[in-house]
């Protein structure tokens, strides 16, 4: 059985295909086994519904059965929401809010609330940076709540929880002290923790300019679920390594170093490869899961000075697919890093940038850019691209959320829900 299809049977409940319980799906790297989804929309053709949010929010929304559940900073009332919707229709169903009114820096194009919730279908997990967790079950019912203290940034947070067995999985960082948390998903208990390793930056020549306090010695990554021959692994992308940690015990089993100390994205994987992608000068690295200690001289490939990324890419038939930040599609082979094809994909918005992360559905990639404006691409080391689907040009950082033959975008503005009414 090929590495792809073990990794959907490992983490994929039986409705696996109806739902879309964390940041990129049930697997975390973006990966459904949906067949129907559209192919064609407008702002006007092919929407079930849309709603108008609040505020403006980065966060990506999750779905369990007919519920909807979102993030969602209150500016104003200086309130972090976790908002539950009809899925039906996008009525509002309930709203639980946690009031923080300390300082917390943030950059001004990251809002707080940008970490997604998680849900197992029992409870649904928020984050919200230095206001800490907190943990409802379905019919928002306050089940446990945690104080984590702050997180000192100057660009804020937007690591999203996992959840896998008993356990919630939690990234503190970027911070100087970051570290890595297990909780108790049914008590919100501390289970493990681990302190981020020591960044390696000197004699680099990837681009990199900062010393050992630079402010550019961050991660931004949510840590993703590796199945291997000795059990799963917690693999997460750190500033200079790629690491694979025990998901009981919180040991690090493995670490690869190459990674750039600025990281957006978070680690991919498919086809017995993990790869890790730095941000701004960036560095990516292929690496063997199920390895042990420092495995640096195992590395695969890797390539450095690659262009800004920040949304993660997704592994399919051999190759490697990333848009880059200033809307670059790449195609690389997954056994060396060659580079297949780097090709601009350009809508007709205002801003074809793109900061989100993409979606895979059988032969097709799916990823926004910042008008709200949805490529379409054969996953295919032939470039061929198979529509650009604008909405209303309005802002949007989040990524696609795919469930039962629809998909959900949030902008700015609204939450949209695209395909057939149900």
């Amino acid at each position: 059985m090929k590495f792809t299809a073990i990794f959907l049977l490992l983490f994929a409940p039986h409705t696996f295909a109806d739902n879309w319980p964390m940041w990129r799906g049930a697997s975390g790297v973006g990966i459904t086994t949906e067949k129907n989804l559209p192919l064609k929309w407008s702002a006007t053709e092919n929407i079930a519904w849309k709603i108008e949010l609040p505020y403006r929010g980065n966060s990506t929304p999750i779905v369990w059965g007919e519920k909807i559940f979102l993030t969602q900073p209150l500016e104003e009332e200086q309130e972090r929401a976790l908002i539950c919707l009809d899925r039906l229709d996008g009525k509002e169903l309930w709203r639980r809010t946690v009031k923080y009114t300390d300082a917390e820096n943030s950059h001004r194009t990251n809002p707080y609330c940008s970490e997604s919730p998680a849900t197992d279908g029992e409870r649904v997990v928020a984050v919200y940076g230095s206001a800490g967790v907190v943990c409802y079950d379905l019919t928002g019912k306050l089940l446990w709540q945690r104080d984590l203290g702050k997180i000192q940034f100057t660009w804020g947070s937007a690591a999203s929880p996992v959840i896998h067995g008993n356990l919630v999985y939690i990234y503190r960082g970027p911070d100087p002290k970051a570290h890595l948390l297990a909780l108790d998903k049914r008590t919100g208990k501390t289970v493990w923790q681990l302190n981020d390793p020591a960044v390696k930056i000197e004699g680099r020549s990837d681009g990199f300019r900062g010393n050992k306090d630079s402010k550019w010695i961050c991660s931004f990554s949510t840590p993703i679920l590796v199945p291997t021959k000795k059990g799963p692994e917690l693999v997460m992308n750190y500033p200079g390594s790629l690491a694979g940690i025990d998901p009981r015990t919180g040991k690090r089993l493995w670490q690869c170093d190459g990674l750039n100390p600025l990281i957006y994205t978070s680690p991919i994987a498919g086809e017995n490869v993990i790869v890790g992608m730095g941000g701004y000068f960036g560095t990516t690295v292929a690496v063997a899961p199920g390895g042990r200690g420092d495995v640096t001289p195992q590395t695969l490939w890797r390539t450095e000075r690659t262009p800004n990324r920040l949304g993660s890419g997704v592994i399919h038939n051999e190759h490697v697919y990333i848009l880059n930040t200033n809307g670059i599609m790449e195609c690389l082979d997954l056994k060396n890093g060659e580079v297949k094809y780097s090709e601009r994909v350009r809508g007709r918005g205002p801003k074809q940038e793109s900061w989100s992360s993409m979606i895979l559905a059988g032969d097709r990639i799916y990823i926004p850019n910042q008008s709200g404006e949805t490529i379409v691409l054969r996953a295919n080391p032939k470039f061929e691209l198979l529509g650009i689907n604008a909405l209303d040009d309005t802002l949007t950082n989040s990524s696609l959320a795919a469930s039962d033959g629809q998909l959900f975008l949030r902008t700015h503005k609204h939450l949209w829900c695209i395909g057939k009414r149900r």
